[in-house]
C-alpha cells in the first residue's frame, strides 16, 4: 500500500480521479474494456466531481458496486443506488453493464447468490473505496468476516457506523438506519487489481491510525489494505493526523 497526503480533500479527490481513470484507460488499452467497483459516501464527491469530467469511454466499462441497505428502495436519499445514479450515472455517457445491488430484494439469498454469479469470473480492474470511521471498508464493520471468500455477503450494520450515516444526514434518526446491508465482501476487494482509497477529514484520523498500524484482525478490517501491492491511500491533512505521533 501507498500513501499520499494532499494538501486539502479538493486535491485529494483530483489525485483519486486521476488514478482511478489511469487504471481505466490501461485496461481498456490492454483489453478493449474495464471492470470498476465503485463506492459512495461524502468522501467521495469530489473524486466523482473529476471522474465523470473524463474523456473515458464509458461504453466499454461494466460496473459493479461496493454495498446497499437492506430495504432501501432506490429513491431514499441514502441508497446507495441513488447516489450513485446522481453523483456518476446521470453524469456519464451510458457504461457498458451497470450491476446494482438490489438490496429491497424479497429474496436476499437469492440476490447475493445472483450478484456471486455474474462477479466471480471477472477480472476487476479498479476498485474506488474509503474507510468508515470504525474502520470498516465497504460494509464491513467490526467485527467483519474476515476470511470468506464468497464475493457479495450479507452484514449487520454496527451501531458507530449507523450513527456515522445519521451525523452525516443521510438518515434523520438511528432508529431509522437499517441494521444490515449487502456488501462486498474484504477477500473480494483484495482481489481487484487496483484499489484507489480516498479518506479525508480529521473524523477518519483514527481509521487512518487503525489502517496504518493495528495488526489485522476482524475488530480491524481496514488494516487488510496494507498488504495490498497497488493499493493508493489519499488522504488529507486532517485525516493524517495520527499516522505518525500518538493516537491517543
Amino acid at each position: 500500500m501507498r500513501v499520499t497526503i494532499c494538501e486539502n480533500k479538493q486535491d485529494l479527490g483530483l489525485q483519486a480521479a486521476k488514478l482511478g481513470i489511469e487504471a481505466i484507460q490501461s485496461a481498456i488499452e490492454k483489453k478493449g474494456k474495464a471492470v470498476v467497483v465503485l463506492s459512495s459516501g461524502i468522501s467521495q464527491f469530489v473524486m466523482y466531481e473529476h471522474l465523470v469530467e473524463s474523456s473515458i469511454p464509458w461504453e466499454k466499462v461494466e460496473i459493479f458496486h461496493l454495498d446497499e441497505y437492506v430495504g432501501l428502495t432506490t429513491d431514499h436519499k441514502a441508497s446507495i443506488r441513488g447516489y450513485l445514479q446522481i453523483h456518476f450515472f446521470n453524469k456519464v455517457q451510458k457504461v457498458e453493464t451497470f450491476h446494482p445491488i438490489q438490496g429491497d430484494s424479497e429474496d436476499l439469498k437469492a440476490e447475493v447468490q445472483r450478484l456471486n454469479s455474474l462477479i466471480e469470473n471477472k477480472s476487476i480492474d479498479l476498485l474506488l473505496l474509503a474507510i468508515g470511521e470504525n474502520g470498516h471498508i465497504a460494509f464491513n464493520d467490526p467485527p467483519a468476516d474476515i476470511r470468506t471468500h464468497q464475493p457479495y455477503i450479507i452484514v449487520d450494520l454496527e451501531n458507530r457506523n449507523r450513527k456515522q450515516q445519521v451525523r452525516e444526514g443521510w438518515f434523520t434518526s438511528l432508529e431509522e438506519v437499517p441494521t444490515q446491508a449487502i456488501s462486498m465482501s474484504l477477500q473480494q476487494i483484495l482481489k481487484a487489481k487496483t484499489i484507489v482509497c480516498a479518506v479525508p477529514d480529521q473524523r477518519k484520523a483514527r481509521s487512518v491510525a487503525m489502517c496504518m498500524y493495528d495488526q489485522v484482525s476482524v475488530f480491524a478490517p481496514c488494516a487488510m489494505l496494507r498488504y495490498k501491492e497497488d493499493c493508493t491511500l489519499l488522504l488529507d491533512r486532517p485525516s493524517s493526523m495520527l499516522i505518525m505521533g500518538d493516537r491517543r
